[in-house]
């Protein structure tokens, strides 16, 4: 059974000859209907069913292979859904418990906890038995070829990868060894991702088929840099330093000849000055001058404080002296620099035709995620939003937002830019193999195409930031955190913060406010040596009756440690039709969970809006703020988030896969008749990230 394959695809790898059992405390023999439904009903409380092919698969195998296929596979569901943990919140009885509480004793409680760390006992009354979940889904049988192209997706992938894609990546890449190569795309278009594969070759399949491969890939002097960074396990995107450790002569040889190879090394090496500069204290390019002089000359250089003038430094100069038509001539070079430039050059160029022209002729080398969203870019530019938002590059999702005071573009730019987009888009995908009859869903229009997934956290569902799914039919969503000490008290608070429809703040559930207008919060817990569990349930026709219309769920690392530094910290969401019923936490009405794992201390998972009946996904951070960490003293940062996520236009998936269809296939209305199906429940969806990527943003 391979973890990977059932948390990326929902299916099981189960061949004919099974495994040999572990023998030690399962008797032989066939293994006996019993035995299978006990497996069956225990996913079944999880929210998953095996499929008649994987119960028949099993039925043929020996009773002991049966026995450890079905502890893995329990595991990794409790973990996938956040069962594999105890949850006992400060009152074990919620909500009932905290329902029936005065604000008086909530407070003398809060007090006993706060001054003893004490939990609440319970209050001795039997919790009826849960009668719903959410729909269970099917864990079908694999193949082995299915399962393997998770790695080729992967590495073709056009767009930056999650912190869990990238440890899927290096899995396939130490358990194939050599047989990698097999595996591997004929391209990687994502330099990161590139140079993220190279690292793992030079790790676990040193030789000379992986010589050949970084030598044949690695275009430019950046691509091995970014290579050095990631055997230092630092962060590929450059974004932020890394701290390099001394490196074996033979990898500073390897890495020198590597840099060598690229004779505009000395003009590349200034765009990550003091990226380079670190890595030359560990490289010693001078005791290699006989060998790598080139190099070496280029080091020297960097390190003289006497570097020729850089690329963009040259075009931030035209700019200054108006000069734009002058900085898109330069621009030509670097179409993709081109392509993020274009707006202030259009706004600003005494002839923006002109500019425009020259773009035409560079459009084709432009990467289709950024031309896609220079399309979004330009179909929305005439009519801008209040709010312009930022996502910096880097391993934190991160994002700013500010007011759009940027000039509008010449009458026409927008709509000539927003056609060329489009006419060199369906110009590129007709290239590709057909679709034929192609029906879209609708529904694709609230999925927001998966560009960038490098600071996306690890989830059930792998959601693009900004996507947004209907609302369960239920009458409570109840949001879930769990934590763990780590080397001190750690104290993570769990919050929902309420807005009106104009983003107004109404109200929050938090550690200080345990009531408020239709939801409950379990109680402030402030340290957790075995962890340590927070609850908050929201009712949610009595908050639409009093004028809520968003509710964000917000995480604060009250005691200031990052969510990195804790062992395990993860929160999620349910559904629950009666709040009383089953336990607090039941895994088989868990919609979505989330690993809280990052660099920061304040976390927005998700947003409700109970208007439209939808809940979207954020998956945003904020920066540690100087008082103490608690929704109120961060409240216009969860408001401006908000409002600038609801707002902010994005390339969605029916429009990435409606090009596709009108360059190579025909659109029909009839599912039933499509030979391609690009649907939310059925064909490809918007959960096939992996497949996105790689084949449909080429």
């Amino acid at each position: 059974m391979n973890p990977i394959y059932l948390r990326r695809r929902c299916r099981l790898l189960l061949g004919k000859t099974p495994p040999a059992g572990n023998g030690s405390d399962t008797p032989s023999g066939p293994v006996t209907a019993v035995e299978l439904a006990a497996i069956q009903a225990q996913a079944e409380a999880l929210g998953y069913l095996l499929s008649d092919a994987v119960l028949t698969r099993l039925a043929a195998w020996p009773r002991p292979s049966v026995t450890l296929v079905g502890r893995q596979l329990l595991k990794v569901l409790r973990e996938m859904t956040g069962a594999h943990r105890q949850y006992r919140p400060l009152y074990p009885d919620f909500p009932k418990q905290v329902q029936d509480l005065s604000d008086a004793q909530r407070y003398l409680d809060a007090i006993t906890h706060y001054v003893t760390l004490r939990r609440m006992p319970g209050d001795g009354s039997d919790r009826p038995p849960l009668f719903h979940g959410r729909e269970p889904q099917i864990i079908e049988l694999g193949e082995a070829a299915e399962c393997e192209a998770i790695f080729t997706q992967l590495a073709a992938s056009a767009t930056s990868l999650s912190e869990t894609d990238r440890i899927d990546l290096a899995w396939y890449v130490k358990q194939y060894r050599a047989d990698i190569f097999r595996l591997m795309p004929a391209k990687i278009p994502f330099k990161e991702t590139l140079a993220l594969v190279c690292s793992h070759l030079i790790r676990h399949v040193p030789g000379s088929a992986t010589d050949a491969f970084l030598h044949d890939r690695l275009d430019t002097a950046t691509d091995v840099l970014r290579v050095a960074v990631a055997l230092a396990d630092g962060d590929v995107s450059l974004a932020l330093p890394t701290r390099f450790a001394s490196l074996a002569r033979a990898r500073r040889k390897q890495l020198l000849a590597l840099v060598e190879r690229h004779p505009n090394a000395a003009q590349d090496m200034p765009r990550w000055k003091e990226r380079w500069k670190r890595l030359g204290e560990v490289l010693h390019p001078g005791e290699y001058a006989d060998r790598f002089p080139a190099t070496a000359a280029a080091f020297a250089q960097l390190r003289s404080g006497r570097p020729p003038a850089t690329f963009n430094s040259a075009i931030e100069a035209l700019l200054a002296a108006g000069q734009a038509e002058d900085a898109a001539q330069r621009l030509a070079s670097r179409p993709g620099e081109f392509a993020r430039r274009l707006d202030h050059l259009l706004r600003t160029a005494a002839n923006p035709q002109s500019v425009l022209q020259g773009f035409a002729r560079v459009i084709e080398q432009v990467p289709t995620p950024l031309l896609l969203q220079l399309h979004t870019h330009a179909t929305h530019r005439d009519a801008p939003t209040a709010l312009r938002s930022f996502y910096p590059k880097g391993d934190v999702a991160k994002v700013f937002a500010m007011a759009d005071a940027r000039a509008p573009l010449p009458d026409g730019s927008a709509a000539a830019l927003g056609d060329l987009c489009q006419a060199t888009l369906l110009k590129r995908f007709a290239t590709l193999a057909p679709l034929g009859d192609c029906y879209l869903d609708p529904a694709l229009r609230d999925h927001v195409v998966p560009l960038a997934q490098r600071a996306a956290s690890r989830s059930l569902r792998t959601l693009a930031r900004g996507s947004s799914l209907p609302l369960p039919d239920a009458d409570f969503v109840r949001m879930f955190l769990w934590w763990k000490n780590g080397r001190g008290r750690a104290d993570v608070d769990l919050s929902a913060a309420m807005f009106g429809a104009d983003f107004e703040f109404i109200d929050a559930l938090t550690y200080y406010r345990l009531q408020s207008y239709g939801g409950y919060h379990s109680g402030d817990i402030v340290d957790a040596p075995q962890g340590a569990a927070e609850f908050i349930d929201l009712d949610l026709e009595r908050l639409r009756g009093r004028g809520v219309r968003f509710v964000v769920m917000v995480l604060n690392s009250f005691t200031g440690q990052p969510y990195c530094d804790l062992p395990e910290c993860f929160a999620g969401w349910m559904a629950r039709h009666d709040a009383n019923s089953g336990e607090p936490f039941e895994p088989r009405t868990v919609m979505d969970r989330v690993d809280l794992a990052s660099n920061m201390m304040i976390s927005l998972p998700l947003a409700l809006d109970l208007h439209a009946g939808r809940i979207r996904w954020m998956d945003v951070a904020l920066r540690e703020q100087p008082r103490l960490n608690n929704v109120a003293n961060n409240l216009s940062g969860v408001s401006l988030m908000l409002r600038s996520l609801m707002t902010r236009p994005q390339p969605d998936l029916h429009t990435l896969f409606t090009l596709h269809a009108q360059a190579r296939g025909r659109i029909v209305d009839d599912a039933q008749a499509a030979r391609t199906v690009f649907g939310v429940h059925g064909g490809i969806t918007p959960f096939d990230t992996d497949r996105i990527r790689a084949e449909f943003l080429v």
